[in-house]
């Protein structure tokens, strides 16, 4: 521990990270005691493997044990979140963990900014794990294995949004995509599902592989892995500093899926279960570009300048080529995949303008992609039709006739996502273009809204698809109550913010603001 020893703000540090890792032991150990339909299955199978007339006829199963899983780790999310609300009512750096030198070398720390970002991550992991909880029956995957990972996946998002410390950033940033990776696998009947795991564990591979060794040569030019002394002591003159820099960037922007390292994550938003496509999109996404925001923020504020050029190319190229490769997709989910990619450009952006007032519309906007993605992932997961789920355009033709709640928010949500006055997304982009113009970098602000034009035209047409289409033969299933009532929730956060936005605005002109400022050394 070193000098500090363990205080009670070590506690209130910890206790975002505790609330998610001991959730996801306890779950695990009582998916023992209380297993699964799958495993109920399989042990029936083996216990009457070889008997005569052994015909296996399952038992319906009482819910109440998975119903109490869900609630549980309900709780503990919604535990987490309020910790990190306190923490950040608080103001600046509240709490430090394992600060063996003293003040300001802290391996994690709750601080305003941390504070923000787990509430963010949180708030979307709870809803995905509502939308996901029917869906869990039709794939076969276990309840408590599922939650577990996500719970862990979770752990590592929180560790690297509140690291001080490089090997800390990474060990968070690993434990969070290993268990992205492990749950996209879980469908093991699947293909595509075996093969969306194999790119992203190749390409988290290599990305952790840059971003590892871009920490190495870092340490080698200023002797120090902590957010602080890389601050004080990091030289940008020096080879070796600026490699370590172009390393490290290049593995995050991996993680992020930007281009020119992108091609990986619209294969695994396709491949993979809706409801993992939907957790990588919003947790991990969001997790990283966060986690990257905090990189710059504490251990490298005074570097934007030469880092201002990579982060405008890095975005530009981002927003165009996924654009343009958008225009083209007939799978719903590799659409959205692709639209992750032009948001994440979008997002880069404001690193080029820096300051409090770009870095606070970035939350804003990361808050309202998160509601947006959720709601349209969200709308994917529920159509299902012959055992499968119905994820093309084709199948998205005439629902409204069928399903008119269902096909007004997914235009909602589409809407939404181009950025179309009257949503939040509207807004979102407003305070992203506004930072930009207000920061001097208007060819960035126009490379914005031409990007936003484009998606208009992509995301228009799902809703071209429903309305104006023949119905298929296929008819989408009924969604359960627990799906509807995520979407109806996002939805209406979507259009209430559209219209009255000043709630948001207000957190984002002064709350979160003054968060970012506090949290900045």
């Amino acid at each position: 521990m070193g000098g500090e020893g363990m205080g009670p703000e070590n506690f209130v540090a910890l206790a975002p990270l505790a609330s998610v890792a001991l959730g996801a032991m306890s779950i695990l150990l009582l998916s023992l005691f209380f297993p699964g339909p799958r495993r109920e299955r399989s042990r029936r199978t083996r216990r009457t493997a070889g008997r005569p007339g052994g015909v296996q006829r399952d038992r319906p199963r009482e819910a109440g044990v998975d119903a109490e899983l869900v609630r549980m780790r309900i709780n503990l999310l919604l535990a987490s979140m309020a910790t990190a609300a306190l923490a950040g009512a608080e103001g600046v750096a509240v709490s430090r963990l394992l600060a063996p030198a003293g003040d300001g070398f802290a391996m994690l720390e709750l601080d305003g900014l941390a504070a923000v970002s787990i509430l963010i991550v949180a708030l979307a992991a709870t809803l995905v794990i509502w939308l996901s909880t029917s869906r869990l029956t039709s794939i076969r995957v276990p309840f408590g294995e599922y939650y577990a990972l996500v719970l862990l996946g979770l752990a590592g998002s929180f560790v690297a949004l509140q690291a001080e410390n490089m090997m800390v950033l990474f060990l968070g940033l690993e434990v969070m995509g290993l268990s992205a990776i492990i749950l996209a696998a879980a469908e093991r009947g699947k293909e595509h599902a075996i093969e969306a795991a194999l790119k992203g564990f190749l390409a988290n591979a290599l990305a952790s592989g840059v971003l590892l060794l871009g920490i190495a040569f870092l340490y080698g030019a200023t002797g120090h892995f902590g957010y602080a002394g890389l601050q004080s002591t990091l030289d940008p003159n020096q080879p070796l500093a600026l490699a370590g820099l172009a390393l490290l960037f290049g593995g995050f922007a991996m993680k992020l899926g930007l281009v020119p390292f992108h091609q990986w994550l619209p294969d695994f938003q396709e491949g993979a279960s809706t409801s993992i496509a939907a957790y990588m999109s919003t947790c991990v996404i969001m997790s990283v570009i966060l986690a990257w925001l905090r990189v710059i923020l504490h251990a490298l504020p005074d570097l934007g300048p030469l880092l201002a050029p990579v982060f405008s190319v890095l975005g530009v190229a981002s927003i165009v080529i996924a654009n343009l490769m958008a225009l083209i997709q007939r799978n719903v989910k590799r659409m959205l995949g692709w639209l992750v990619i032009a948001q994440s450009g979008a997002w880069v952006l404001t690193f080029v303008v820096g300051g409090s007032v770009a870095y606070g519309a970035l939350l804003f906007a990361l808050i309202a992609y998160g509601l947006v993605m959720l709601g349209a992932f969200g709308v994917v997961m529920t159509l299902k039709g012959g055992g499968h789920e119905l994820e093309r355009l084709e199948h998205f033709a005439g629902i409204a006739e069928s399903r008119k709640g269902l096909a007004a928010m997914m235009t909602l949500f589409m809407l939404a996502l181009a950025g179309v006055p009257g949503t939040v997304g509207f807004w979102a982009r407003w305070h992203l273009v506004g930072a930009l113009v207000a920061g001097g970098e208007l060819v960035l602000a126009v490379v914005a809204v031409l990007g936003s034009v484009v998606s208009l035209y992509i995301c228009m047409q799902v809703p071209v698809m429903m309305y104006m289409r023949e119905t298929l033969e296929e008819e989408p299933s009924e969604s359960s109550s627990n799906e509807l009532g995520v979407l109806l929730l996002c939805a209406v956060v979507v259009i209430g913010l559209g219209i009255w936005p000043d709630p948001l605005i207000a957190i984002r002109g002064i709350g979160l603001l003054e968060l970012l400022q506090a949290s900045i050394h």
